[in-house]
């Protein structure tokens, strides 16, 4: 007999699987935890604080959520290590990566402090090489895992005030092909999605900006600001055997907006 494959639906069931997604106390993060536990998996919910971390788990337990905290910073690999690895030996494999943790600065480029730009790459880009090395280690025996790098619109396109942020996230667009060409021979399948403008806390000053947003409205063809949930579909279908022959390829999530001038 030959191995059953799923059909239809089946296809984007994660029913057994768990899922670790870093920077999920709030925002993006938390939404597509709660998306994925929705579709059946457990959650490992990640950040620094352990407050909102707590607070977080809570508010996904009441939502029927199976859920485990990893407290670790995400840009210090060997705390990386030493949670994942536990993690792995006392409750059990992570099958699903999504490297969410980020942060933004805006500031002119001519004016940008060095040390923020140096924040930036250690949160946006290193940390998603660091738990992605860490948790991929794993996969790799196992041959078998999901990484799904949360990338940007800002990783084809530019804005005034964001040139750092921009070039962090066309990186992080470039290491999800590095990670595809390098462990889709291991069985592993290395994805990014780019979201366009969201309605995020790190988002919160251009929301509140009625000139900005009135700005995006008109910039982007569906004519508005994006809401989190929908951008759990397509964290679904990389998290699951769906995506089987996806590979380093970045899904837009932007309501149109890097396909129109």
């Amino acid at each position: 007999m030959g191995k059953t494959v799923a059909t239809g639906t089946e296809l984007f069931k994660l029913s057994g699987k768990t899922a670790l997604v870093t920077g999920s106390s709030q925002g993006i993060g938390y939404a597509l935890a709660l998306g994925l536990s929705q579709a059946g998996a457990e959650i490992v919910l990640n950040g620094r604080d352990s407050k909102k971390l707590s607070n977080a788990a809570t508010e996904l337990r009441s939502a029927g959520a199976v859920v485990h905290e990893l407290l670790f910073d995400v840009t210090d690999l060997e705390a990386a290590k030493v949670a994942v690895d536990d993690f792995e030996a006392t409750q059990g494999k992570i099958d699903i990566l999504v490297n969410n943790a980020g942060m933004q600065h805006r500031t002119e480029l001519e004016n940008f402090p060095a040390d923020k730009f140096e924040l930036l790459l250690k949160t946006n880009v290193y940390s998603v090489f660091a738990v992605g090395q860490v948790v991929a280690n794993h996969m790799i025996k196992r041959k078998s895992g999901k990484i799904i790098n949360i990338a940007s619109v800002q990783s084809a396109l530019a804005r005034p005030g964001i040139a750092p942020y921009t070039a962090t996230k066309g990186a992080v667009a470039n290491l999800t092909k590095g990670m595809a060409t390098d462990w889709a021979k291991y069985g592993l399948q290395c994805n990014a999605i780019a979201p366009g403008y969201f309605d995020t806390p790190l988002n919160a000053a251009l929301v509140a900006d009625p000139e900005f947003s009135a700005w995006l409205e008109k910039r982007t063809p569906a004519g508005r600001w994006g809401n989190v949930d929908e951008l759990v579909g397509a964290c679904i279908f990389l998290s699951s055997d769906a995506s089987s022959f996806v590979n380093g390829h970045t899904l837009y999530v932007d309501g149109g907006i890097t396909a129109s001038l």
